[in-house]
């Protein structure tokens, strides 16, 4: 006949438990004894030693290989992406003229972006280049293989700066919009020929009478190439502004900007960023 095991008192595992934490008669502690419990634990010791050399050393040839100013590897992208500000989600640009509270946070945002475009912000950390041409540079600057960079002012983009009209349109119903192109590694825009912007939709009486900042919309050569964030820590961005002034009301308008240059693509259907941006606006009254 089966029998069961005798169940143990609170008082007998309490002993057992002391046993194990020390067997007198073993001399163990915790099932081992002292010499024991040093060997594995110079084990683990050195085992971890070996792998903190091992990341370490990981780390030293990884730097060492490396420029911290030149990528080693990079996107050989044929036309750089191109993004808006403000920037809403999906692209979808909504307010009423009317009411301040739908279109007050595009105003707000755009003055927070050309914060750092003010022309005490890059006469502080930016040169004035000579514009028409690309502004090569051997590393010349501050430190070593540091470069400087062309002072882009707000105040170029004339009624879309935010300094005469600080809604930018918004309240009137003439929104600016503003236009940039992704930044590129050593990229030369346009083959020497300087980049531009235009707009367009399938119905161009939908858009209306459109105007750029700066004039003709163009992208100056002398911003580019751009050598990265190391060697340029002040670069801005160059901006084109497009202001709408009679654009149809009550109507969602699809508009498509793209950049115009020799070499620019902005016809690509699988990557409908490149060269070009594509975006809402609907204008209540």
């Amino acid at each position: 006949m089966a029998t069961f095991n005798e169940k143990k008192t609170c008082g007998q595992r309490m002993e057992g438990f002391k046993r194990f934490l020390w067997n007198p008669e073993t001399k163990e502690i915790m099932g081992r004894t002292p010499g024991n419990w040093v060997l594995i634990s110079l084990y683990y010791a050195a085992f971890y030693v070996v792998i903190c050399l091992l990341f370490a050393l990981s780390l030293f040839v990884l730097l060492y290989t490396t420029d911290p100013y030149i990528p080693t590897y990079q996107d050989r992208l044929k036309a750089p992406g191109v993004t808006i500000q403000p920037q809403p989600k999906d692209l979808r640009i909504n307010f009423n003229i009317s009411d301040p509270k739908t279109w007050h946070c595009y105003a707000h945002e755009l003055q927070h972006f050309l914060s750092v475009y003010n022309q005490s912000a890059q006469e502080k950390t930016n040169r004035n280049c000579t514009s028409g041409n690309y502004t090569f540079q051997d590393g010349s600057g501050i430190g070593p293989k540091s470069k400087f960079a062309c002072q882009f002012t707000r105040d170029m983009l004339k009624n879309c700066s935010g300094l005469e009209d600080p809604t930018f349109g918004y309240k009137t119903g003439q929104p600016c919009i503003l236009i940039r192109m992704n930044r590129i590694i050593n990229y030369l825009p346009g083959n020497g020929t300087t980049p531009n912007v235009t707009c367009a939709h399938a119905y161009p009486e939908n858009i209306g009478n459109v105007v750029f900042y700066p004039e003709n919309g163009t992208f100056d050569l002398s911003y580019f190439p751009y050598y990265g964030r190391q060697p340029q820590p002040n670069y801005t961005n160059p901006l084109v502004a497009v202001k709408f002034l009679t654009l149809k009301k009550d109507n969602k308008v699809e508009i498509q900007c793209k950049i115009n240059a020799p070499g620019m693509i902005s016809d690509n259907p699988y990557e409908k960023f490149e060269g070009r941006v594509i975006f809402t606006l609907d204008i209540k009254k």
